[in-house]
Order: C-alpha cells, then structure tokens, then sequence
C-alpha cells in the first residue's frame, strides 16, 4: 500500500500532524508513506520514523508556478497511491490530491474543494469551541477506523537531528555554557504582531530570571528575520540584570533543527503561539507559552500532561479570540495585558524542583 500525506505552509501546523503519521504507521505498518510538504517546515518530518520519503513541494509565482505544479502532478500520478490524506486543505493541496487518482482520498470537506475528496471530514471555521489543532488534524483518520487520539500515547513529535546537536553543543560551550548550567530559552520572534509580546517585557522577564540563579542562562532567539530584535532584547535585559547580566546570552540564529536541538538540553522554553513554540512541544521541556489572539485549547503542547507547560494570557475579551486580520481596538491589548510578573511568576513555577 503507498501513502501519500499532504501539508503545506506552516510549521506549528506540520508538527500537528505528526500523532496521526505515527497512528497511520501503526494502523497500516507495512505501507509506504510519503509526506508533501514545503521546504521551511521539512526538518519536522525528515527523520519521523512513520515516513519513508518526504518531497519538499517549492513555492514558485506566476506562471512558473503553474508549470511546477503540473510537472508535480504528473509525479503523483505516476507514484500510484492508494490512499491520498490531505491535511492543509488549501486549493492548491486539493489539487494536487485530485491529481495523484489515488482511489480513496481523504480531506475536509470545505466550499469549492470538496470534489478533490473521495471522503469528506465536516470542517467549520468558527474558533469556537475551541479544539486543539491535532484534533483537527487526527480527524482526517477516523474514516480509517483509527481510534481517537490521546496526548500521552499520541504526542507531537520531531526527532533529534545528531549534526544539528553537535552544532548546538560546540554553540553553548562556545558561549561558556556547560552542564552545569540551566538553560532558559526565550524566542521573541512570531510569524505575525498579533502573535508577538513587547520586547521590552521580554526583556524585563529575562533579566529577572536571570536575576534568580547564579546557574541560569539565558539564551535569547528569534527568527531570522527579527535578529535586530533579538539583539535589542538582549542588550536591554543585560542592561536590568546588572550583575547577572553574563547569564543572557544571544549567540546567533538556530536553524530548525538546531532549535529543536537546543530545546532538547533546556531546562524551560518562553515564547509565543507560533512555530517555535509547537516545536518545543516535541520535546520534555517545561513550556510557558504567550497566547494573544488565540487560545491555548487550540495549540499548546500535545503530549504527556504529567510534562510542565503553563499557557498565559490577558483573559476574557470581547475581541477575543479573533482571525487575526486586523485588531479591532487597534493596541493589541490581547498581548500588552499580558504582564511580565505573570510570565516570570509561571516560569518560576516551573523551574521549582
């Protein structure tokens, strides 16, 4: 039997996905299973044991677009699946589904796509009620009789990459980071404002938790896009801290594998709901994780509940939660009510033996 499982675009999303690879792996372990995907969010998928080939899909525009859609196309078809799950659900995934003939075809059954799907799952946009995000995900299999998903035995997942922990290693030693040392990792970058805390109470939590053990580190990171952020946060969280300021540390940007790395030796993980946060999820890391517009039910971590992770947020709001298109009261009050006594106070928690 060959499988082929698609999803596009986001990372948080991709690693979403990962529960219902590995169900799909034990429901039919003899099969082949391939997973579409765009190249950012390849390094979730490239080791998972439940995968036997992964095709990065490009992003190309225009017309050239067109052309390497179709020359995938045809890539597809001529695999000859048997069974085709779409988790993105987007236009273009819908066509590439239609496209691979693949006899059963699984996706949601969503206006203007529906004809890509032999099997239809009802999808609803409402954000209420809310459901979290591998649910979504995992419905996609209940018309394989797969049974429903649980946290503990179902967790997220993305497999340690052994070149990227020896970069990470040399990377701490480099930055005087030993095993002694309790690393608190910060991420103070987000894909988009609606998802992203002031950089000054990043820097006024850092500097306080640095502040609260000689053996504490703080390793400051961000998307590539944001290092000048980054470098700003650091600099003024050094600056509060006085004399601990040694112990924040910024040391360049982390590949995703390098982070899921880095994640692997933290002792605590700080950021808001975006890619970094759900690949922390991977791990057992202790997790605060920063929710504005969105809701914890939806995204925090999918894994043992007996592993620490404490969701902050501003609490009820009449804007709340919201598609994130434009913020309505205009001063993202969602993120800005959120105080840096709340984080250090839940990250304390979690850092208490």
């Amino acid at each position: 039997m060959k499988i082929l499982l698609i999803r596009l675009r986001l990372i948080g999303d991709v690693v979403f996905t990962t529960p219902a690879v590995a169900a799909l792996r034990r429901r039919f372990p003899n099969a082949r299973i391939t997973y579409l995907v765009e190249s950012p969010a390849e390094p979730v998928v490239r080791h998972h044991p439940g995968i036997d080939e992964v095709v990065v899909v490009e992003r190309p525009r225009g017309l050239e677009r067109i052309a390497y859609d179709a020359q995938l196309a045809r890539r597809l078809r001529a695999a000859q699946y048997d069974l085709v799950v779409d988790f993105h659900g987007g236009p273009r995934s819908g066509v590439l589904a239609l496209a691979s003939g693949a006899p059963q075809r699984i996706g949601y059954d969503l206006p203007g796509r529906w004809w890509s799907y032999t099997t239809r799952v009802p999808w609803t946009r409402s954000l209420t009620p809310p459901r979290h995000s591998v649910l979504n995900q995992w419905a996609l299999l209940e018309p394989l009789g797969i049974a429903p998903a649980d946290p503990a035995a179902d967790p997220t997942t993305m497999p340690v990459d052994a070149d990227a922990s020896h970069r990470v290693a040399q990377r701490l030693r480099d930055a005087g980071i030993d095993d002694t040392h309790r690393v608190i990792v910060f991420h103070v970058s987000a894909g988009n404002p609606f998802r992203r805390w002031p950089a000054d109470a990043f820097a006024e939590t850092a500097a306080a938790l640095a502040q609260g053990g000689a053996s504490r580190r703080i390793v400051i990171t961000s998307g590539p896009s944001e290092s000048a952020t980054a470098e700003s946060v650091a600099a003024h969280a050094r600056h509060r801290a006085g004399a601990a300021a040694a112990g924040i540390v910024r040391s360049g940007e982390f590949d995703l594998s390098e982070l899921r790395a880095l994640l692997e030796r933290a002792a605590l993980y700080i950021g808001g709901d975006s890619g970094p946060l759900h690949i922390a999820s991977t791990t057992r890391t202790p997790v605060v994780g920063l929710f504005g517009p969105t809701l914890p039910e939806r995204s925090m971590p999918w894994r043992d509940p007996a592993i620490g992770a404490i969701a902050i947020d501003a609490g009820p709001l009449p804007c709340r939660p919201c598609h994130q298109r434009h913020c309505v009261p205009g001063d993202f009050r969602c993120l800005t009510m959120i105080s840096p006594t709340m984080v250090i106070d839940a990250a304390e928690r979690l850092l208490t033996p």
